[in-house]
């Protein structure tokens, strides 16, 4: 079966760069998963007031709360069948003093990628995605939705809007990543830009380390 980016992005996906291909590949059918570490040239955010929000997200792996220039990076990408037998694809970001945990997996019924952020799933974002004109892959996050006892949207002037750009550097033979989260009242809040280099672990030999696996798994989406 194809990888949940494959099917998200269907016939753009040959459009990619071969090295983003393999790398937003990795699924079940693959056996990969695929482990980069580097250095983000930036690490910011907005400051006085956007930090008590980013200290509570960041009690559940949501966001991160690092600053500063040149500061190591690490993302895990692990695929897995969930306990609903989805297939599952981690997105752990590891800085120095924060975590940022997201787990995703392809919605069949409306034919995008979902994304849950944090340990314990309880914030759901659906994903658009693209393919720009150097075989990059532009990510955009939609409305968030709250799922406690009831599934609940949150109000688009209390979270954040995200874009990712991924893109493959042949001259550098490092893959290209920037991050800019945005408030509709506040405007950007935090971004990060960097890049790395990314290895492939066997899945079946290695498995998946319970610590980038999320504490709760949410079935509503």
């Amino acid at each position: 079966m194809p990888s949940i980016f494959q099917r998200a992005l269907g016939t753009r996906f040959d459009r990619l760069h071969p090295q983003l291909q393999r790398r937003f590949g990795v699924g079940l059918d693959s056996g990969e998963a695929c482990i980069g570490t580097g250095v983000m040239n930036r690490v910011w955010n907005a400051g006085l007031i956007v930090r008590p929000f980013l200290a509570l997200g960041s009690r559940r792996n949501i966001l991160a709360t690092d600053t500063g220039r040149d500061v190591p990076f690490r993302i895990e990408n692990y695929p897995y069948a969930d306990s609903y037998g989805r297939e599952t694809v981690t997105f752990v970001r590891t800085f120095p003093r924060s975590r940022f945990d997201a787990t995703m997996i392809y919605d069949e019924e409306r034919g995008e990628i979902v994304d849950y952020l944090g340990t314990h799933q309880h914030l759901a974002v659906p994903l658009a995605l693209s393919v720009d004109d150097r075989g990059g892959l532009i990510i955009r996050s939609g409305p968030q939705r709250l799922l406690g006892p009831l599934v609940l949207p949150v109000p688009a002037a209390a979270t954040g809007t995200a874009v990712v750009t991924e893109h493959y550097d042949d001259q550098a033979e490092r893959f290209r990543v920037a991050v800019t989260v945005a408030n509709p009242l506040l405007g950007r809040i935090f971004g990060y830009w960097g890049s790395f280099t990314v290895s492939y672990v066997n899945v079946a030999e290695h498995g998946v380390p319970a610590t980038v696996r999320p504490r709760r798994e949410e079935a509503r989406r």
